[in-house]
């Protein structure tokens, strides 16, 4: 009995290895990212000391620059209060997520198509593409991992109700939307337009809208998302207003903060850089998919297309355009991948002409190892003790040596850290160090007191101090400089 066990399990047993390295190897590697991360650490930070709210700030105030809904802060929370407040603490939903991504492409092909090996096939493919382990993305503490789950929970669960018209898949695809919304906002409702177009072609609208679960669904939905935005403009005036400026109006039909890209950008990353090589595949696999004998196949080939088309038009007409807004993409196209490897994989296991010195037919399982060992090397060195692009080590260099403090590698104390501009993430590990008893302040670049320790590394603030003050040099590292003012020119 336990052999059999062992002889059904150790595949999956496999391919959760190969899923689970790459996403959390060394999730700490890197210093928390300026911007959006950071901005979610402040915010997650100053929640996990205020306590729970469905308003979150930043500075003690209310964050009406960061409009999103908190599901991933309070995540985030949760998460700090298990693993600590550091960058596995942040980053761990957005790892978990993409974790359970994968199970859901597995799950799909396991329990619909009853195939395991187009589910190993379309995992290895989502998670040896180099986007989904970008920036922003699955290892990292911003809201675009947790958003590509729900989406992807949402869009399978309808396409099975539709399969198969059973309540709790018609449920379960309102709610992975209400959490989509309350994750990212307006950006879950760009999978809407794919998820109609399908059941216009599959002639389910009519069936659709007499059904009654869809419309108790359509309230649940209303409730989860609509209540969090009605409770939050009572509590906090003026955040629909914001979040109509930021979310729903601004970034679609305005370029913000300069983000402005031909329509061809999306296009572009995913063939030159974050699905290259696999995207070559994408016609292959349409093609292999459509003209599939099995149903099963051909339906889940066509859903996966349009949903990827629809949501790469909307994201692409979209007037701000970041690369990381293609992360709902990766699900979709990796099963439309996966669909013509598995097509060319089925071919050599149910080949009649195996060598005769074979025992077993390995020749299909050499193919998979072939397509993929590169692929899933490149990854994992990706993530092993991730390292910093050379053009950001610079500015980050000040955010090592801060940790450093933190992780007792460096006994420094009693100094202030001078920045111009935004530096949430330099606010997030200066808060640490005062929380455990360290002296240490972050001013702005033009806040110098006499006698005061400065830590720096911007060239313009480094020339203000040696322009205006004399100075002894405490430390120096690299672009990084420590100085005692002893008195002004």
């Amino acid at each position: 009995m336990k052999k059999e066990i062992l002889k059904n399990s150790w595949k999956y047993i496999l391919i959760l290895l190969l899923i689970f390295i790459p996403i959390f190897q060394y999730l700490d590697s890197l210093a928390i990212r300026l911007y959006d991360e950071s901005r979610l650490a402040i915010n997650a930070y100053e929640m996990y000391h205020s306590g729970f709210s469905i308003i979150t700030t930043y500075g003690g105030e209310p964050d009406m620059w960061n409009t999103k809904p908190p599901l991933m802060i309070w995540l985030q929370v949760l998460s700090m209060k298990l693993a600590g407040v550091n960058e596995i603490g942040l980053r761990l939903p957005s790892a978990i997520a993409a974790f359970f991504t994968c199970i859901l492409l597995l799950l799909i092909a396991v329990r619909y198509v009853k195939d395991f090996w187009l589910g190993f096939i379309c995992v290895l493919v989502l998670i040896t593409s180099s986007g989904y382990f970008d920036l922003h993305a699955i290892r990292s503490g911003d809201y675009d991992a947790l958003l590509t789950f729900f989406l992807t929970l949402g869009s399978f669960a309808f396409f099975l109700f539709l399969e198969i018209p059973k309540k709790k898949y018609i449920y379960s695809f309102f709610i992975a939307m209400a959490l989509a919304v309350l994750t990212k906002s307006s950006a879950a409702l760009m999978i809407l337009p794919g998820i109609f177009i399908y059941t216009i072609i599959k002639k389910k609208l009519l069936f659709l809208l007499k059904n009654k679960d869809f419309y108790i669904g359509l309230l649940v939905f209303f409730i989860l998302a609509g209540g969090y935005y009605f409770l939050r403009e009572i509590y906090n005036p003026g955040y629909l207003t914001a979040v109509w400026k930021n979310e729903f109006g601004g970034r679609f039909l305005e370029t913000l903060d300069e983000h402005k890209h031909s329509f061809w950008y999306y296009y572009e990353n995913l063939t030159n850089n974050r699905f290259k090589g696999w995207a070559l595949l994408i016609p292959c696999g349409i093609l292999v998919g459509m003209l599939s004998k099995d149903t099963r196949i051909k339906n889940l080939t066509l859903f996966s297309t349009i949903s990827a088309v629809t949501f790469f038009l909307v994201i692409s007409f979209a007037q701000t355009k970041l690369f990381w807004y293609d992360l709902p993409l990766y699900p979709f196209l990796s099963i439309i991948v996966g669909v013509f490897i598995h097509f060319i994989f089925s071919f050599l296991k149910e080949g009649k002409r195996i060598p005769h010195y074979l025992k077993y037919n390995i020749i299909p399982y050499i193919f998979v190892f072939l397509v993929f060992i590169m692929p899933y090397t490149k990854i994992i060195n990706k993530t092993y003790k991730q390292k910093e692009y050379s053009w950001h080590e610079d500015g980050y260099r000040i955010n090592y040596y801060i940790r450093d403090i933190i992780k007792g590698k460096r006994q420094l104390d009693n100094f202030s850290v001078l920045y111009s501009g935004y530096a949430a993430d330099l606010r997030f590990y200066v808060n640490i160090l005062n929380e455990r008893g360290k002296n240490i302040l972050l001013k702005d670049s033009d806040r110098v007191e006499i006698g005061e320790i400065i830590l720096c590394s911007q060239d313009g603030v480094k020339e203000f101090i040696e322009e205006n003050y004399e100075y002894k040099i405490v430390d120096q590292f690299y672009n990084l400089k420590m100085y005692e003012i002893l008195r002004e020119k």
